[in-house]
């Protein structure tokens, strides 16, 4: 497969001035301001292959959806290169802009007051549909999402599920090649995020069309994903496979203990590196050949009441990585 996405060297930095408390520095800042720059993508580059899923993970500010915004050309790079399908996005074709989607979770498409099949009617004179194309289109992705019934009631009078299985509808009428996806399921519940996993599966898999998703939540991802990048701080400090995020920290494993009475944290530190801890619940980090000496140490000298040794999960392989600047 051929390379659909390409980034190089991608930047993207915001300019904001500082200003102080209270009136008098507000009229100074009229005249004097303290200009501030922060770097929200920091020299990212990457590829997508067509028809691959990518998930791109991240705590919040991580620079994930400023780098959706740019390669769909709603945000101009500061510096960097960026190719999507052969376009530019930043140019804005309209060529380019009828062969991609973008699903955002937290913002609407769709017309509030007006029942969804008005709002696809629209879709489909912006985007030069035919009629016969657009019908075949609207049957198939109503069938699989299993809300037919649901065309013809507004919007405002759907369920927070149910809407976004709409706007997700308004969204691949025109079977765009790519599709952005930005926290698709936030606030939905575990039945409706895996309807909405279950269909982005199937539509990958009829139309091969490639999709980067972004979602706090790791079912998503996992259930979706093969390959993910994740980010910190604007720069990308993995990208691979999911299931090899642990093989990072292979030689490393989790020691997870209760104790019965507090234990001053400087003595706990002597046993590994501490990643959690909780009232009397701890969770260590240390060496897999150290995990054995440790362990018997550790029962000898605590008042442990529990103990247990872990991999580390995905979860929290990642949260490491988020705090990482490289790997």
């Amino acid at each position: 497969m051929s390379e659909i996405i390409t980034v190089k060297n991608l930047y993207k930095q915001y300019n904001y001035y500082e200003k102080e408390a209270g009136l008098k520095n507000s009229f100074k800042g009229l005249f004097t301001r303290k200009k501030l720059v922060r770097e929200a993508v920091k020299d990212i580059s990457f590829q997508v292959k067509e028809g691959e899923v990518v998930g791109f993970l991240g705590a919040n500010g991580a620079g994930k959806t400023t780098t959706l915004k740019m390669l769909s050309g709603i945000l101009y790079p500061t510096a960097g290169e960026i190719s999507v399908m052969g376009y530019r996005p930043s140019e804005r074709k309209k060529n380019f802009k009828r062969q991609f989607s973008i699903v955002m979770g937290q913002k609407n498409q769709l017309w509030w007051d007006l029942p969804a099949s008005e709002s696809l009617e629209l879709n489909r004179c912006i985007y030069e549909i035919d009629r016969k194309d657009f019908d075949e289109m609207v049957d198939y992705l109503t069938e699989l999402l299993e809300v037919k019934e649901l065309l013809n009631v507004q919007v405002r009078r759907l369920s927070l599920g149910e809407r976004m299985k709409m706007e997700l509808i308004a969204s691949l009428i025109y079977r765009p090649k790519v599709l952005f996806l930005d926290e698709p399921t936030i606030g939905l519940d575990i039945i409706s995020q895996k309807n909405i996993q279950d269909f982005i599966r199937e539509y990958n898999k009829e139309f091969k069309t490639t999709v980067i998703l972004t979602s706090h939540y790791m079912n998503d991802i996992e259930k979706l994903c093969r390959r993910t990048i994740i980010m910190n701080h604007g720069s990308i400090v993995y990208d691979g496979e999911l299931k090899e995020v642990n093989g990072i920290f292979g030689d490393d494993k989790l020691l997870k203990f209760q104790l019965d009475s507090d234990i001053p944290l400087d003595t706990i530190a002597q046993y590994g590196r501490i990643i959690k801890h909780e009232n009397m619940n701890f969770t260590l980090q240390v060496g897999k050949d150290e995990v054995k000496a440790c362990a018997v140490k550790l029962l000898q000298d605590l008042p442990v009441n529990d103990f247990n040794v872990e991999d580390i999960p995905v979860e929290e392989g990642i949260t490491l990585l988020y705090k990482k600047e490289e790997v």
